[in-house]
């Protein structure tokens, strides 16, 4: 079922960020967001995930099981790489499997390490690999790809594409390169940017 968003508008102390904002999400398919700081694609995906109410208008269809990448890193620094993912899967994912995934995103030196001694670009690597292994039915994506160096985004950006296929995801991006690789451009919501006083 389409996660529909029906005339949502939210405001933070009198500055409107979202004025009757309308999308729908399909269904097991990839949906990018687009457009510049400020416009409201944090407070939408903030919306989605029930950690905000809107003021107006209401989202319809959203799952119960929800798995995130924030921008800032929300990993247990203490643990490892490894025991970060475990945190979500549970004994329902195998280790073998998780491994398979960090090796593959290119953490295969830094499993066993924990995670506060990891680049800021490594523990990135670690929360999408956690998102896309919990078990949920909506995968939301907030600047996953920030502060990659090229080589490894393109990795990672395989490495999504790949793992994601047939679930529900949203990424939100300012970069028109990652979202023609997640998505066709005629898929993407482009938020509006409000006119401020």
């Amino acid at each position: 079922m389409a996660i529909e968003i029906k005339n949502v508008s939210k405001s933070y102390a009198g500055r409107s960020v979202l004025n009757q904002f309308s999308a729908v999400l399909p269904d097991h398919e990839t949906t990018v967001i687009m457009g510049p700081s400020g416009c409201g694609k944090t407070t939408l995906l903030r919306l989605l995930m029930g950690l905000e109410r809107p003021d107006e208008g209401q989202i319809v269809g959203l799952p119960d099981k929800i798995s995130a990448v924030f921008q800032e890193e929300r990993l247990c620094s203490p643990f490892s790489a490894l025991a970060n993912v475990r945190l979500v899967t549970g004994q329902t994912v195998s280790r073998q499997t998780i491994v398979q995934h960090l090796v593959e995103i290119g953490l295969s030196g830094s499993i066993q390490q924990p995670v506060r001694t990891l680049s800021g670009g490594q523990q990135r690597r670690v929360s999408i690999v956690r998102a896309l292994l919990a078990d949920s039915d909506l995968i939301v994506l907030d600047e996953p790809f920030k502060g990659l160096d090229p080589d490894t985004k393109s990795g990672v950006l395989s490495y999504v594409q790949a793992k994601a296929k047939g679930k529900t995801l949203l990424v939100v991006t300012h970069d028109a390169a990652e979202a023609a690789a997640l998505a066709p451009a005629d898929s993407w919501i482009r938020m509006p940017v409000l006119a401020q006083d």
